[in-house]
């Protein structure tokens, strides 16, 4: 199956593709890599009237750095950093997620801002990202004001499967990591058939003494990430997670409880 007809749109700076999107009036789709929306439109689960290509905006392929975070464009590829050509925020924790994502084709293509923008439930970057508290900064521009821009948790950036918080002809333009402190220490764990398919379950544990965090993140749920805020009592006793699990709504699964439990269980040993 083939996609349906769409005019094609290549802006050439950020301004023009907030002007486009605003004009289509929620008739048009943001494409950068392409490696969701692609598959979408040509099995026509898609059908916007317009394409907006961002891959090629500089402004979205930058890197910033400060004291306490980095800051990565959207349009970065998994590639790059996966091959540590961006700064880390510490202890690998960016590379060691990026190189695990799907096969080399796919991260020589998908952006980080793609992936988080399409919200799948078994993505690394959503779940990984929740864990570390990262912001998803976005613009929007109305007909006749300035660009409006917005930073937004990614744990309420993502409202459930597929489904994000951006009004319409508003897109994201980068995502901004908290650095590690030196003495944190962080797990991620993800059970799938064979590297590069899609998660069956993931576990994410992030504990920072410095910022006072001790965060866990069940994954691959089927619908936003579970965040378990004060997972203290996690890193202490691991056995803890069958009662966290059954307070969320995959305790109603056998199969689907028990896969997550190990999922985060392995993850908070890595962590500890």
């Amino acid at each position: 199956m083939k996609a349906a007809p769409f005019a094609y749109e290549r802006p050439s700076t950020v301004n023009a593709a907030l002007a486009l999107m605003a004009e289509t009036n929620g008739a048009a789709k943001i494409m950068a890599g392409g490696q969701s929306l692609g598959p979408m439109l040509n099995l026509r689960i898609a059908r916007p009237e317009t394409i907006v290509s961002i891959l090629n905006l500089a402004d979205l392929g930058g890197v910033e750095e400060t004291a306490d975070a980095v800051t990565i464009g959207a349009c970065v590829t998994h590639g790059t950093i996966a091959d540590r050509l961006i700064p880390d925020i510490g202890q690998n924790v960016l590379p060691q997620i990026a190189e695990n994502i799907a096969y080399r084709a796919v991260r020589n293509r998908g952006t980080i801002g793609g992936s988080l923008c399409h919200a799948d439930p078994a993505a690394d970057w959503l779940c990984t990202l929740t864990a570390l508290d990262a912001t998803i900064l976005t613009a929007r521009q109305d007909e006749g004001r300035p660009t409006r821009r917005r930073g937004i948790p990614l744990s309420r950036f993502v409202t459930g499967a597929f489904r994000n918080a951006l009004e319409s002809g508003e897109i994201v333009e980068a995502v901004r990591v908290p650095r590690l402190a030196a003495d944190a220490r962080w797990g991620y764990f993800k059970a799938c058939r064979k590297a590069g398919e899609f998660a069956h379950a993931i576990g994410v544990a992030v504990r920072d003494p410095a910022r006072g965090i001790a965060r866990a993140v069940i994954g691959a749920t089927g619908t936003a990430p579970i965040v378990i805020e004060d997972a203290a009592a996690l890193f202490a006793d691991p056995d803890a997670v069958a009662a966290a699990i059954d307070a969320s709504p995959l305790a109603d699964d056998p199969y689907e409880r028990q896969i997550h439990i190990v999922a985060l269980q392995r993850a908070l040993k890595q962590a500890s």
